[in-house]
């Protein structure tokens, strides 16, 4: 995907000005949920001690809008955009709410785009998220303490002409701690605090067609954007090997190349600035992907780790590349996106940076079913404690983490 709009932001920040917002330091859960619980309904779900605790918005589409790993005092991990959702007002492009896990559809651009109308230019006047993934809310099919779970049906049609039935079930669920440990693959100390979710995201082809590369596909993306500090850094893990035979090991042109104080790539693993100072993109293939990327936020000592799925052998992702495309189908899996004035002096969304994966691109038989899983773990303690934890699942300790992109 060599996309994600070298303008769509600015063009935003130019349309709006209630989409800046300067807060350098987390909310605690609490204010986000009673703020959410203001102006929609906020589904909270918890484990048995009430302190992990995630919120859940139905009307953004089952979108995991923030989480805690200390009840309501804690920090909120997700960045929740409260100037517009405050204002009451919908944008005609996209509603940036925010939220820590949202559910998107691709390909953005391109011959098999949804964000385009056939015959359309693709330039910012004619892009548009379709509601389905931006305003319309889903319906609840079910709510427990731990989990919930959400659906909806509709039709999207690509710039090709295609047209999609789709039905989508989204299931959010916190993980237990033993759970979480397993999935980590260590017991985490006492003195770590934890959250930590999955979302498991399907798509049916609920049409009496099959979706078939020659007339465009879908794929599933989730989009995570959290609370950036001064000192946070993400982390990416990748496949070593020669690049005739695995490309690229970094696309990092979306906005214009990446300064390289920015961005540090070292031997099968890359660092990436997620500090919201300078807006920028970087996007992995998945011949280069693991099924792992996290971040490390130095000032409030936070590792974020996500995890989710990866089918092994499968190249075809689909591509959202602003014009007729020669590889529709050579995509990204994995992208992080660190947001930053679009102009000196300009202003920005907000304090936040995004961890996002991507499944394949679905090719679907009538009545089959598309699945991707992604999951979101929070570590909050000493360096210490993270320590064991950061070098397990990113293969890096968090000194490391902490002198990758110091001068």
């Amino acid at each position: 995907m060599k996309f994600f709009l070298a303008g769509v932001l600015g063009f935003i920040l130019m349309s709006t000005s209630i989409l800046s917002q300067s807060k350098s330091a987390s909310p605690t859960f609490g204010d986000d949920l009673a703020f959410l619980k203001k102006y929609t309904k906020a589904i909270v779900l918890s484990d048995e001690s009430g302190k992990k605790q995630v919120a859940v918005v139905p009307e953004y589409q089952g979108r995991v809008m923030t989480s805690t790993a200390d009840g309501q005092a804690g920090i909120s991990f997700g960045w929740v955009n409260r100037d517009l959702i405050s204002s009451g007002q919908k944008q005609p492009h996209i509603n940036v709410y925010g939220g820590e896990d949202r559910f998107w559809i691709g390909p953005e651009g391109g011959q098999y785009s949804i964000f385009f109308k056939k015959d359309d230019p693709f330039d910012l006047d004619h892009w548009f998220t379709p509601s389905w993934i931006d305003t319309e809310p889903y319906d609840i099919v079910s709510w427990s303490q731990d989990s919930a779970k959400f659906g909806r049906k509709f039709q999207l049609t690509n710039y090709y002409g295609t047209k999609f039935d789709l039905e989508v079930t989204r299931e959010v669920r916190i993980l237990s701690d033993a759970e979480l440990n397993k999935k980590i693959g260590l017991k985490i100390k006492p003195e770590v605090k934890a959250v930590a979710f999955e979302t498991v995201n399907e798509i049916k082809n609920a049409g009496s067609k099959a979706w078939i590369k020659e007339t465009g596909l879908l794929s599933i993306w989730i989009l995570g954007m959290l609370n950036a500090s001064p000192a946070t850094t993400v982390v990416i893990p990748f496949k070593k090997g020669d690049e005739a035979r695995l490309g690229p090991i970094v696309n990092d042109a979306y906005f214009g190349k990446v300064p390289a104080e920015r961005l540090v790539v070292k031997e099968g693993v890359m660092f990436f600035a997620g500090d919201a100072n300078y807006r920028s993109k970087i996007g992995i293939s998945p011949r280069r992907s693991k099924p792992v990327l996290g971040s490390y936020d130095a000032v409030n000592q936070v590792l974020s780790i996500v995890q989710f799925t990866l089918p092994k052998g499968v190249t075809d992702y689909v591509n959202s590349m602003w014009e007729i495309q020669k590889e529709p189908y050579g995509g990204d899996t994995v992208n992080s996106y660190n947001d930053g004035p679009p102009a000196p002096g300009a202003a920005q969304l907000g304090r936040f940076y995004e961890l996002e994966t991507s499944s394949p691109a679905l090719a679907l038989q009538p009545g089959q079913i598309g699945k991707h899983t992604h999951r979101t773990f929070h570590f909050q303690g000493s360096e210490s404690g993270l320590d064991e934890i950061s070098r397990k699942t990113l293969g890096v300790s968090i000194a490391e983490i902490k002198a990758a992109l110091k001068k």
